[in-house]
């Protein structure tokens, strides 16, 4: 591999400290990184590097050469003391709002086409804004500079979706509404907003979790075959089918408590559960409902993709009306697997027919260790590899799809520890009846 540093702006901060830092030195003893990757920490306070291996909690043994720099003045001249690098990695782990500034700052120091900008979400808070975003950040780097993260297109069984999809014709040729009923995603958590008050009462559940998190994953459950896995193909075919969505429904709740959590605004209208039911505008899944959830506060936590088939309508079960429906769940989180529901006699019995659950855990199927999420996209980026990142595209698009219903406040309470029932009608498969993994 070619030699690279990666600066983490925002260094002394949580996501550096839990994820970056750690993720980093496992690359590194893996032989995943180059031998001689150069690492910069910045924050905004002066300390000098052994104040902050002791903030960050590194050992003393951390196997990368690691400096702490203050601020980005001056990174320019001191990254020139360590040589050259073929690509800089500058990781903002920041407020969104300071990321326009940073590129300014960044491209100012003199970094140019070797540069390479991560940016977390959110990106943008609505359409307009999220425009705004790109096009400045654009004046500043090229698109093809700017990776923007979305971590959970890096999770295994996300990224297993394309392979489950297009690499097995037992799926591949009935992937559509003639032969699948709904589409489902849920995501739900037990815990409330916690320490993430002041963050998520400007925001909502919605714009948390729907827009970036939940359309991706519907994205790559519903697109058109891509021609190849570039990157910029597979691209294209989430983009397309993000344009052929539209919100039918969308409704929202609020448990219980919320409003005296610390942190919170008094009165607060936002949301943290939604539920929506979302057409898709296109011949292979037109007439096929989506139904998405989200929720904190819910008696049970897990992210989950369901895929529920249509009743058989030939040969001799055509007329059994109580035969139970195929389905396919895509466990995301706590545990990766997939759930195959199949209809089957019951063994002594000469006409029962219930639903039985075909396991796949990959803890189970898989005793190799692989990357998490953020191990795998930092990899990625020093490689320059934009397959699992998020154009500026595809979140303007996100975003225009939900602009209608965002900041609509709550129409219901529901008991925190509870999850509500579906308020669209929907028929949740019940994860936990099935789920063994």
């Amino acid at each position: 591999m070619k030699r690279c540093a990666i600066v983490i702006l925002g260094a002394t901060g949580d996501l550096a400290r839990r994820k970056l830092l750690p993720g980093l030195k496992k690359l590194y003893n893996n032989k995943q990184l180059p031998s001689d990757c150069t690492l910069i920490a910045s924050g905004r306070n002066f300390m000098t590097t052994d104040d902050f291996k002791r903030h960050a909690k590194l050992s003393s043994d951390y196997p990368i050469d690691i400096t702490y720099h203050a601020g980005i003045n001056g990174l320019h001249e001191l990254l020139k003391c360590k040589g050259s690098f073929s690509r800089i990695i500058f990781f903002c782990a920041l407020p969104p709002s300071a990321y326009v500034t940073t590129a300014r700052q960044i491209k100012a120091e003199g970094f140019g086409k070797e540069a390479i900008l991560i940016i977390e979400k959110p990106f943008g808070i609505n359409a307009a804004s999220a425009r705004e975003l790109n096009d400045a950040l654009v004046k500043e780097f090229p698109e093809e500079q700017i990776f923007r993260i979305d971590h959970y297109l890096a999770k295994e069984a996300v990224r297993n979706l394309l392979t489950l999809r297009f690499a097995n014709p037992l799926f591949s040729d009935i992937w559509n509404s003639s032969e699948i009923d709904s589409i489902q995603i849920s995501s739900l958590e037990t815990l409330g907003v916690e320490s993430r008050a002041a963050y998520f009462d400007n925001s909502g559940i919605i714009r948390d979790m729907v827009q970036n998190h939940l359309f991706q994953m519907l994205s790559l459950t519903a697109m058109e075959p891509p021609e190849n896995l570039n990157a910029e193909t597979i691209r294209a075919s989430k983009i397309n089918l993000l344009r052929s969505l539209k919100v039918e429904r969308c409704i929202c709740g609020q448990y219980s408590g919320y409003k005296n959590e610390p942190g919170i605004r008094s009165g607060s209208t936002t949301e943290t559960y939604a539920e929506l039911e979302l057409s898709i505008n296109n011949p292979r899944f037109k007439g096929c409902p989506v139904y998405i959830r989200a929720a904190k506060g819910c008696s049970k936590s897990g992210t989950d993709i369901g895929i529920t088939f249509r009743p058989i309508n030939k040969g001799p079960f055509a007329s059994k009306k109580d035969l139970p429906a195929n389905f396919i769940i895509v466990k995301i989180q706590p545990q990766a697997g997939i759930i195959l529901g199949l209809a089957t006699r019951v063994p002594g019995s000469d006409e029962i027919i219930e639903s039985t659950a075909m396991n796949l855990c990959y803890h189970d199927a898989f005793k190799h260790e692989w990357p998490d999420a953020y191990e795998k996209l930092l990899l990625d980026a020093v490689s320059g590899d934009r397959t699992l990142f998020v154009g500026a595209e595809e979140t303007e698009t996100a975003w225009t799809i939900l602009d209608d219903v965002l900041d609509k406040g709550y129409s219901f309470e529901y008991p925190f520890g509870t999850t509500p029932e579906s308020k669209l009608g929907a028929k949740w498969i019940e994860f936990s009846e099935y789920c063994t993994l």
